[in-house]
């Protein structure tokens, strides 16, 4: 593998990808064009069919024509070009991008975060970066305003939710217009294919494109690049060969006069078909999104000097086109192709719809990964598919999903011009959402004048919401899709998040008192069986009420017992030596201890090494150095105040446990050694309790996992028992299970089941 392959799987950061060489910055930017333009590339396909569908298509003349091609110019160049290429890509939270990257600095700089289990000492977290220049007067004023008003912290991540939710409906739209629009093109050559066998031939390409989801995008990635370059070569060569052909003055459409005398001629028809020209920038923010897997320097040659003028001129080509042939608007695309080169254009336009498709689709994965980190979506299966690209994930219930909504566009509507105006108001709403999430991030983290965010967001979020209007004309025509699709998922991803927080707040509120179950142990019988107990927790203090519950009605519990709290933390990655914070619960004596693990908004929360190892090496370790370092401990505590001691419950000082990649198999090793010769481990001359921990190792170690039920209480209103005892049990019962997704061993798994009344 060369250098840089290398650098694309890893996944390199900003601060690296600036001292690379230019070749791998060439290198890389050939790349991107494979896995970011997919989406943005094939918009050719359909951008003046839907433009001039409806009542447009009466107002077919020479100055029509040129003012569409003004509106697709100025768009791409101030939406495509400007804002993201210039702007958007700078604001990169650790090298990654999209909503959930701008949403993720907010919460840093201005403590927005409402997930639960946030603790003082993740900020020492090495990408919990919100050093920079002094507050100014302006930001001070947005941090304060949404500490005064928490609702709008709220209000803020619905927000968010929402342009996440048109992502998604984008993500069953793509496949479904892409595929159809380039299949469409062979009716030209075989003028007695019936419509319903396109249709047919678009299934089965997308049950294919669907059903080979599992195997990952990684064996392929590289030759998408070749592909979608040969796709813009021919888009070049035929743009060219229009206008020289058809009509050379049409550079002339460029002017922005063009767009007022277009308005003015076609008035409320003319705006309404707007709708169709926003389709030129599909894919924008897939540019933004990607960030992660390449370089903001990477993407930008790209786009600039390869994709932005490809684009501009096939556009201009196909205006030329129809500036002599205004019959031809159905098929403009197909029928600008000259002869002798149809079919393999043809063939290449199916392959890049097929790769525009997949990278909708996995950024789909991407995005429902972390909504579950962010407790908005209920929990999935998510598969690594590759074994070097981090990124690379696969989850099953969601391909199969998608897929039945993709095909259920297709047939139901089999029309493209209704599926680009729903493929719209997806698109400029996602795009709206990060102009204002870019204004709030100019003022609070790059600490602008509130001069500069407001003309930021009138400039390019005015154009976004004319777009909108546009295509919320188009409600009845096809629009309602878009707005159907988001409506059940941003249902669902709230219901789950307000049960979910309700459950949490039932656990805050009924935290068991450790020192009321070890003085009620002699009148309980309660006895301590050999082993290591894991008890999971949605806690990061305190013992959760499931846990009383488990020694009420069982007096018995591990000789090591270790609550394990699985959380989510506002930052991209959480580095492997940073994962795992162990602590002491209750004294020395009861043999208790707490062991978080933290995960980012775009890891996945699972363990791909042995845990158990891992997790008795560093419990050795916390045992061994604790009297070391409880001084320093001290020290800490009082860095960050007393009100935050209660995150150490009982002991004094918590550690990092950590082994770098290379160490990880050693460490396996030597707990294996160690606990299976107890007398060699004596010669290492370890503390007592430090025997024990791996005496008990020996004996086995067993999850218990609670299995609860939320239900409301009686006095709650009739919302708030459809939301808890309907919506979120059925949501609930139909996620997957925690022993599940945490692989556990049926032999190891001890369930208690509770009902929690909210």
């Amino acid at each position: 593998m060369n250098p840089s392959e290398e650098f694309v799987e890893q996944g390199i950061s900003q601060q690296n990808l600036r001292r690379v060489s230019s070749t791998t910055v060439l290198t890389l930017a050939y790349q991107s064009l494979g896995v970011v333009y997919g989406d943005l590339c094939i918009s050719p396909l359909y951008v003046y069919k839907t433009t001039f569908s409806g009542k447009l298509s009466l107002h077919e003349n020479d100055e029509e024509i040129y003012g569409v091609l003004s509106f697709i110019f100025w768009t791409i160049t101030l939406i495509a070009l400007f804002k993201y290429v210039f702007i958007v890509m700078l604001a990169d939270d650790n090298g990654e991008g999209g909503t959930f990257a701008l949403y993720s600095l907010l919460c840093r700089h201005a403590g927005l975060s409402i997930l639960p289990n946030q603790q003082a000492v993740d900020e020492k977290l090495s990408e919990y970066v919100t050093e920079g220049s002094a507050d100014t007067w302006q930001s001070s004023a947005l941090k304060s305003f949404f500490e005064k008003h928490p609702r709008f912290c709220k209000g803020l991540l619905i927000f968010v939710l929402l342009g996440t939710c048109m992502a998604i409906a984008d993500g069953v739209l793509t496949p479904a217009i892409s595929v159809l629009s380039a299949v469409s093109g062979v009716k030209l050559k075989i003028k007695e294919l019936h419509e319903n066998h396109i249709v047919i031939i678009s299934c089965v390409i997308l049950v294919g494109l669907f059903s080979l989801q599992h195997h990952g995008t990684h064996k392929v990635a590289f030759m998408f690049a070749p592909i979608v370059t040969a796709w813009l070569l021919c888009l070049t060569g035929i743009g060219v060969y229009n206008i020289f052909r058809w009509n050379s003055h049409i550079f002339h459409a460029l002017s922005p006069i063009y767009m007022l005398k277009f308005l003015k001629s076609t008035g409320i028809e003319g705006w309404v078909s707007l709708g169709g020209v926003v389709l030129a920038i599909t894919g924008v923010e897939t540019m933004f999104a990607n960030l992660g897997h390449f370089s903001t320097l990477s993407i930008r040659i790209a786009f600039t000097f390869l994709v932005y003028p490809s684009l501009l001129l096939m556009y201009m080509g196909e205006a030329a086109f129809l500036s002599k042939h205004h019959e031809d608007i159905e098929r403009s695309f197909y029928k600008a192709i000259p002869e002798t080169v149809f079919w393999p254009v043809f063939i290449v336009a199916t392959f890049a719809a097929v790769i525009g498709s997949q990278a909708v689709i996995s950024a789909t994965f991407s995005i429902i990964s972390q909504c579950c980190a962010l407790n908005c979506f209920p929990h999935v299966r998510i598969i690594h598919t590759s074994s070097k690209i981090y990124g690379q994930i696969y989850i099953p219930e969601v391909n199969w999903m998608l897929m039945c909504l993709s095909l259920a566009v297709t047939i139901g509507l089999r029309d493209t011009s209704m599926m680009g105006h729903a493929y719209g108001l997806a698109v400029t709403t996602v795009m709206f959402v990060t102009t204002c999430l870019m204004a709030m991030v100019m003022i609070i983290v790059w600490k602008q004048k509130t001069v500069t965010a407001v003309a930021f967001l009138l400039v390019f979020g005015s154009m976004e919401l004319l777009y909108i209007s546009a295509c919320i004309f188009k409600v009845p025509e096809g629009a309602w899709i878009a707005l159907t699709v988001s409506s059940i998922f941003m249902a669902v991803m709230y219901l789950w998040n307000y049960g979910t927080m309700k459950k949490h707040q039932f656990d805050v509120e009924n935290k068991v008192s450790m020192n009321r179950i070890v003085s009620l142990g002699p009148s309980l019988g309660m006895v301590r069986v050999p082993g290591i107990g894991l008890v999971y927790t949605n806690l990061v203090t305190g013992v959760p009420a499931v846990f009383g519950h488990f020694v009420t009605n069982l007096p018995a519990f591990h000789q090591v017992l270790v609550f394990v709290c699985i959380k989510s933390v506002q930052v991209p990655y959480v580095c492997e030596k940073e994962r795992i914070l162990i602590s002491r619960v209750g004294p020395k004596e009861c043999g208790m201890f707490r062991c978080i693990l933290r995960y980012g908004y775009k890891d996945l929360q699972q363990e791909n090494y042995n845990f158990e190892n891992r997790l008795v090496s560093g419990l050795v370790q916390f045992v061994e150095t604790e009297d070391e370092t409880a001084s320093k401990a001290t020290d800490f505590c009082g860095e960050f105040g007393n009100s935050d001691v209660e995150a150490f419950d009982s002991s004094v000082h918590t550690i990092s446990i950590s082994y770098p990649e290379e160490d990880r198999v050693r460490c396996s090793c030597d707990i294996q050694v160690m606990t299976s010769d107890i007398g060699r481990v004596e010669s290492f001359l370890l503390k007592d309790e430090s025997l024990q921990i791996l005496k008990a190792k020996e004996s086995g170690i067993t999850y218990v996992l609670g299995h609860s039920y939320a239900k409301s209480k009686k006095p709650s209103s009739i919302f708030k028992k459809f939301a808890i005892d309907v919506a979120y049990a059925f949501l609930s019962k139909n996620s997957r299970e925690s022993n599940i997704l945490m692989k556990v061993s049926p032999t190891s798994l001890l369930e208690v089941g509770m009902i929690y009344y909210v």
